[in-house]
């Protein structure tokens, strides 16, 4: 299995998904959008993995390059490519879908809990987050359900969390793969964000517990383990 990431920002890579690929020697390859990588050929991946990042989806004007990677992302769905996205790459993906991104009524920043939708909670990913108390988030905006795709999630301070669509195609607005080397790096990077409003909570809460981390590096393991064995 050939997995390919598309990375915005130096500090935010795939985090602990790296170790879950290396487990089933899959090959991995990542295109650095933000030093002015090209576009990859459609035909050199199996997977996409699409990451997080502090820019806006529609900031076309300042980073060029989300234009390509908008089709990108839309030739992979529609050829049948498993396709994952997480925080800005889960709004990247709605939006191809016809799901559009737009503010969100809070920031939510730290660890917080999901709500599983009662129409996804059979459903192996639903099932699996609803295992996990917390999972960590760091996001402002917030994407539209895509037609015909699953809602798996909610919290309270944003509608929507998670989305599937045809088992192949998978938006999350939250973090499992953070670690706490990456968000001491979105801490070193991105603390205006963390304002003291309602869902954001401070640095030191962020980074007190390091099982918290573990934990849902464990719920990313699982549903790895869903999507690709």
């Amino acid at each position: 299995m050939r997995i390919h990431s598309l990375q915005h920002v130096p500090f935010e890579d795939i985090g602990s998904m790296a170790s879950d690929f290396a487990a089933r020697n899959y090959s991995l390859t990542c295109t650095h959008w933000y030093r002015g990588d090209t576009t990859p050929d459609l035909h050199s991946f199996d997977a996409l993995i699409v990451m997080g990042g502090p820019m806006g989806i529609y900031d076309e004007a300042i980073y060029p390059w989300l234009a390509d990677e908008k089709t990108l992302i839309k030739a992979a769905i529609d050829a049948g490519k498993i396709v994952i996205g997480i925080c800005l790459g889960a709004q990247l993906i709605a939006d191809v879908l016809g799901g559009k991104v737009t503010r969100n009524a809070f920031k939510e920043i730290g660890w917080l809990p999901l709500q599983i939708l009662p129409e996804a909670g059979a459903h192996p990913i639903a099932l699996t987050l609803a295992k996990f108390p917390e999972v960590f988030h760091w996001h402002g905006d917030t994407f539209a359900i895509p037609a015909g795709a699953l809602h798996i999630a909610r919290s309270d301070g944003c509608a929507n969390q998670a989305f599937v669509v045809n088992d192949k195609v998978f938006g999350f607005q939250f973090h499992l793969e953070t670690t706490p080397a990456s968000a001491a790096a979105l801490i070193a990077h991105c603390a205006e964000d963390i304002d003291g409003s309602r869902y954001t909570q401070s640095a030191e809460t962020i980074m007190a517990d390091a099982d918290k981390f573990a934990r849902i590096n464990r719920a990313m393991s699982e549903v790895i383990a869903y999507i690709f064995d």
